[in-house]
């Protein structure tokens, strides 16, 4: 930073006129480029007036290790000078511009016989461009137009006059069939083209009226004449030049020749949005965010945004309107703050526009993450419903011991475990997961058909296509297949499969969608890992405790579980109760065993 008899000496040099000012760091980068009325009162309140400045400012200050400055004419000439440091340098602190650069544009290439083609990049050695236009569709649409209007070529043959006149090109299909008159073998002249192509330029600056004109007047000069067919093909073209116009014309087509800019601002983003009108017809448009990374004014964001669309090559109109004032180009051209009428209506239009592109992100921001990934999810599988309900299904065992499953359920993406289950497989004997399957998802529904509890929007089943077919017999049997879209997921290549598909959707690895079920799946695959422990384990445990007992074998055992459910409420039993199970000769070596009084 610099020191205080640095500031000093920076601010007597300085002189009270206007210019552009340039901070830089100790590493000699620039970073804050910025411009004023007088440059000694605006630089010293960054060093004089350090309570009134904000975070961000302080931290710029900071950073300064000496100032350069620039003397101009007028304001204006100093934000010119501004706007070009700014974009050539990219100051650190300076503006941030986000633009609609990836828009396309429509080129009238400045080639022998002028062709119209559509590009995203501008470079003007290739001809005159025309746009942005916010949609690609219709900028399509108008090209197409154009072309079979005015019999432009589609080709790109070098229609030099020399190779023309060797005859080096033959005419191709759209010549036969009535879109081109071939230029390339010279059945049309580079006079009669060029007229075609100035009408062209005039309807993509949006000047119908004089095209419609030129067309009256030639339709009428034909019919005069008597050549009545020359005429009705005028009248086509006329009719189609008035088709073009009405779709585009939006105000009054008096208000001719205008630019209508409006800025909007949040906290410390801003945009600003551009309309060229005309002859009453929107001709150009535009949008650009801004983010404010100092404390600059709304004119001067405008006035940024306004250089950055300028410097696409369109020339500045004879009347520009606002929603702000803007007295810094008040000497150039009529700058006005309209209240009513039709460019209060374009103000409003604008408006609209500017407020769209500022609040875009905020219902995404305000939708929470969980429902923003169902509602991908929905797409990429094709649910008619949001799945806000999922269940997911898996099996448990080794070699085929202690055969589980578990379910769980997540609700509005998130789990909800208070619905979890686990499952006890009961009709299914050794390691079978294809039965398995079939058995937990049928008492699952079978159970919620019962109690009329609502089914899930999807289920989710562990394994490939053989559990999937499984679920889904399952599913038929109840009968209600095809009420509940069902989908598995298996482990190896992370493939879905759907009922009825051979060939499984493949999900980019970096989906939400596949994130959420992998997540769903694992979870799944965790509860059922756990109750088949638990199991495991107290299995262990009470073949421990019988295992101490003479004369108790495995049948005895069976029946006292069945019954009792656990060793330790046998134990708890009277005597006469087991004596009932098992029958008193055992009932009296369990209880000798165990050191237990008799009844």
């Amino acid at each position: 930073m610099l020191d205080k008899e640095s500031i000093r000496a920076l601010l007597r040099e300085l002189p009270l006129s206007p210019g552009v000012y340039r901070f830089y760091s100790q590493e000699q980068e620039l970073i804050y480029v910025g411009k004023a009325k007088s440059l000694r009162k605006r630089v010293s309140n960054y060093f004089t007036n350090k309570k009134n400045l904000d975070q961000k400012t302080r931290s710029m200050v900071r950073k300064i290790h000496h100032a350069e400055y620039t003397l101009v004419n007028s304001e204006y000439e100093a934000l010119l000078l501004e706007n070009n440091l700014i974009k050539e340098n990219k100051p650190k602190y300076n503006v941030l511009l986000r633009d609609d650069k990836t828009y396309p544009f429509i080129c009238l290439t400045s080639t022998d016989f002028p062709t119209l083609i559509t590009t995203r990049k501008i470079e003007k050695k290739n001809g005159e461009f025309f746009g942005p236009y916010t949609s690609g569709r219709a900028m399509v649409a108008l090209v197409e137009s154009l072309r079979k209007t005015f019999f432009i070529r589609t080709c790109d043959l070098n229609l030099s006059p020399k190779n023309v006149s060797s005859g080096k090109f033959k005419v191709c299909l759209e010549y036969h069939i009535g879109n081109c008159k071939g230029p390339c073998e010279g059945k049309q002249s580079a006079e009669e083209y060029e007229i075609a192509i100035s009408q062209v330029r005039n309807i993509l600056k949006g000047n119908f009226s004089s095209v419609k004109k030129y067309y009256h007047e030639k339709m009428h000069q034909a019919a005069s004449e008597m050549q009545f067919e020359k005429a009705q093909f005028l009248k086509e073209r006329f009719d189609s030049v008035a088709g073009l116009e009405k779709s585009s014309l939006i105000v009054n087509p008096d208000i001719n020749d205008l630019e209508v800019y409006t800025f909007v601002k949040r906290e410390h983003r801003a945009a600003v949005n551009f309309m060229s009108i005309f002859h009453g017809s929107i001709v150009r448009t535009r949008t650009i965010e801004l983010k404010a990374v100092l404390e600059e004014t709304d004119e001067e964001l405008l006035m940024h945004a306004l250089f950055m669309i300028h410097e696409q090559g369109w020339d500045s109109s004879k009347e520009i309107i606002c929603n702000i004032e803007l007295p810094i180009l008040s000497n150039y051209c009529k700058v006005s703050v309209p209240q009513r009428g039709d460019k209060k209506k374009l103000i409003d239009l604008s408006l609209k526009n500017a407020w769209h592109t500022l609040t875009r992100y905020d219902e995404n921001k305000k939708e929470k993450p969980e429902l923003r990934i169902l509602k991908t999810m929905q797409a990429d599988l094709s649910l008619k419903d949001l799945p806000l309900h999922i269940e997911c299904f898996d099996n448990s065992n080794i070699q085929g011991t202690n055969p589980v499953a578990a379910m769980v359920c997540y609700k509005n993406g998130k789990p909800s475990k208070k619905d979890y289950r686990h499952f006890n497989i009961k009709t299914v004997v050794g390691p079978n997961d294809f039965a398995s399957m079939y058995e937990i998802v049928h008492r699952r529904y079978k159970r919620m058909q019962e109690e009329a509890i609502p089914f899930p929007n999807l289920i989710v089943i562990d394994g490939g296509k053989g559990q999937l077919s499984f679920a889904c017999q399952a599913l038929k049997d109840l009968g209600i297949y095809g009420q509940i879209p069902i989908v598995s997921i298996a482990k190896n290549l992370e493939e879905l499969f759907f009922p009825g598909d051979n060939d499984p959707l493949y999900l980019d690895k970096k989906s939400e969608s596949l994130k959420l079920i992998q997540q769903i799946r694992d979870e799944t695959h965790r509860f059922a890992i756990t109750f088949h422990r638990q199991k495991r384990s107290a299995d262990t445990m009470i073949k421990s405790q019988f295992a101490s007992l003479e004369g108790i074998g495995p049948a005895t055992q069976k029946k006292i579980l069945l019954h009792f459910k656990s060793f330790k409420r046998m134990k708890e039993a009277s005597f006469s109760e087991l004596v009932q199970i098992v029958g008193a000769t055992k009932a009296k070596q369990v209880f000798d065993q165990l050191g237990l009084k008799t009844d």
